[in-house]
């Protein structure tokens, strides 16, 4: 039976403790708000002293001490006291929230940065609205933690300890009495905390999958207008943000049940002190100062009694925001960067893929055996039917994935022992899908290579041949393209895609499907731009219009993972293979 409760406290330390830790760089000012709740309890303990003061004084007065300047003397030090804890409880306020929004503000980058530096892999099966959430709100839970859980439940431990000590000088036999309803009280507790759990952790998913529906539907919001989905996805919303409240209620009801009966118990000490304390004043002569301090007392003993379920309320929902940003955090990437790793100082670009397989899934080979050599300042062009491995190839580069086995050489080096950074500072790449950021023209081109040059910029959208178009634009360069390059075409947003890859100047260039969004008189002039390019840097090149790449350095062909036919555009077509079929269907 006890296995399990202490399975889970134990758990609820571990991830304590890890909260605690991460927090470390602003435990300094977390301590001097602990320390001001220290002392604002212990004036909190003051009050019911000098009542019991007063009324001793009151019945048996000190015939030496003037009455009233012995009520003023403790009028002085109460109006003193309760002045002091107004600063007191001000510096304990203020701080705690300062550590935890400093935290907070600190644990969102982190988050961030981790998310930022996972492979590709880790995206695939993601959505966008999920990991914002996990940015966002999942954080945000463990403000409570830090400006309230925490001051709280050591104002509590402190109260609880040091009522429970003048309650025991006063009279122990009626403090024991007193103690009677603790272990129903603390045993409703620990039953509250295990069933409300869940629903705050199922909650917080609930939050993130609503997230990520509003994202996915604002960013297809023409396509909900395109088909009349608004109803559905008007439901579909409605159906989340039922879902989250439903997740919510559920923990709140148990809260509600939970709660009075708690206060039932407590309410039971007062019941036990009046009963008890009478009967020992009547028959053991227990003085009447001393009933009246343990009433008063008994009121701060049971405050942290009765503040226990709305700390595990906090807890709870803490720990599942918590659990869903330490998963992440705590998430291992498997591209990993060796501790000896070296910086890719200068380029020239030669590729070499030696015997490479790869699999998303074990033992579902997308590429097998896989043998190119693609010499510095050449062009290499990928070819072959959906599905045969084409953009898998070209991600190895960049050590977007890494290879199951086999390896991949540039310059000779194995990219594996190159710093990634270094790696992918030598690397430019224009993707199938591509991404536009919601700023200006140059924005966007300059996204690449910020130190560049108006210039510079406009030589390289002449060179992807989208300069004319952007002098076109109202603004020109300075043109807003909104979220995604929404006010793009498809073949402006590929243009301008091929610009920031072309300014970056690196020394290895892949294209894929650079020309897929393109008209035919666009597509030729991005063909002499990548003609123009050849020799001085080395291109791949993944397309579907073979037109794109007759004039490449060699053409392979993947079909199911392995490289069905090599060689020049001549040489294929006088083979008569799959890629002489390709190009007559093309």
């Amino acid at each position: 039976m006890l296995a399990n409760p202490v399975r889970i406290c134990y758990t609820i330390y571990i991830m304590f403790r890890k909260i605690i830790k991460d927090a470390k760089n602003f435990r300094f000012l977390l301590i001097l708000a602990i320390i001001c709740t220290f002392l604002a309890t212990a004036i909190n303990l003051l009050a019911p002293a000098v009542v019991r003061e007063l009324i001793s004084f009151i019945q048996d007065p000190n015939e030496g001490v003037s009455f009233t300047a012995y009520i003023v003397v403790l009028g002085i030090i109460l109006i003193s006291a309760y002045a002091l804890r107004v600063i007191l409880r001000f510096i304990m306020s203020y701080f705690s929230h300062k550590a935890a929004w400093l935290y907070l503000a600190d644990l969102k980058v982190r988050v961030y940065k981790r998310l930022q530096d996972l492979p590709v892999k880790y995206y695939q099966d993601k959505q966008t609205g999920q990991l914002v959430s996990r940015v966002v709100a999942d954080t945000r839970t463990l403000e409570v933690m830090i400006a309230h859980f925490i001051p709280d439940i050591i104002t509590n431990i402190f109260v609880f300890a040091g009522v429970t000590s003048i309650v025991f000088a006063i009279n122990w036999r009626l403090a024991l009495l007193t103690c009677i309803p603790i272990p129903a009280i603390a045993a409703l507790s620990f039953v509250m905390s295990k069933k409300m759990r869940p629903d705050f952790r199922q909650a917080q998913k609930d939050l993130g999958s609503l997230t990520a529906d509003l994202t996915d539907n604002f960013g297809g919001i023409k396509e909900i207008q395109l088909f009349n989905r608004q109803e559905g996805e008007e439901n579909k919303i409605k159906f989340g943000a039922r879902a989250y409240s439903d997740s919510l209620l559920r923990a709140l009801k148990k809260s509600a049940y939970f709660h009075p009966l708690i206060e039932f118990f407590t309410s039971l000490g007062t019941v036990i002190v009046i009963v008890a304390g009478g009967i020992l004043a009547f028959r053991m002569g227990m003085p009447t100062a001393d009933i009246v301090a343990f009433l008063l007392y008994l009121a701060l003993f049971f405050g942290p009694v009765m503040a226990l379920p709305r700390l595990i309320e906090d807890y709870q929902s803490a720990m599942a925001g918590a659990e869903r940003v330490f998963e992440i955090l705590d998430e291992k990437s498997d591209i990993i960067e060796k501790d000896d790793a070296e910086e890719l100082t200068e380029c020239k670009g030669e590729i070499v893929f030696e015997n490479v397989t790869f699999e998303y899934l074990k033992g579902h080979p997308i590429l097998k055996n896989v043998t190119i050599t693609v010499p510095a300042g050449s062009m290499l062009a990928i070819v072959g039917p959906t599905g045969a491995g084409k953009t898998t190839l070209a991600g190895l580069v960049p050590r977007f994935f890494d290879t199951v086995s086999g390896r991949i050489l540039i310059d000779g080096k194995d990219i594996r022992d190159i710093k990634l950074k270094s790696l992918r500072f030598h690397i430019s790449m224009v993707l199938q899908d591509v991404f536009l950021f919601g700023g200006t023209v140059t924005d966007n081109i300059s996204y690449a290579n910020p130190e560049a040059t108006s210039k510079e910029i406009e030589k390289a959208a002449m060179l992807a041949g989208i300069h004319e178009d952007i002098v076109n634009m109202p603004d020109g360069y300075k043109t807003v393209i909104g979220e995604r390059g929404i006010k793009l075409s498809g073949g402006q947003k590929q243009r301008l895609s091929i610009a920031r890859a072309v300014l970056r100047d690196s020394p290895i260039l892949i294209l894929d499907e650079a020309t897929a969004a393109v008209d035919i008189e666009t597509e030729n002039k991005i063909r002499s731009a990548i003609q123009s390019l050849t020799g001085t840097r080395t291109i791949i090149v993944i397309a579907h219009r073979l037109s794109t790449v007759k004039k490449a350095d060699q053409i392979i062909v993947l079909d199911n993972g392995t490289i069905a036919e090599q060689g020049t555009h001549e040489n294929l077509i006088q083979k008569g293979g799959i890629y002489s079929k390709y190009f007559e269907n093309s």
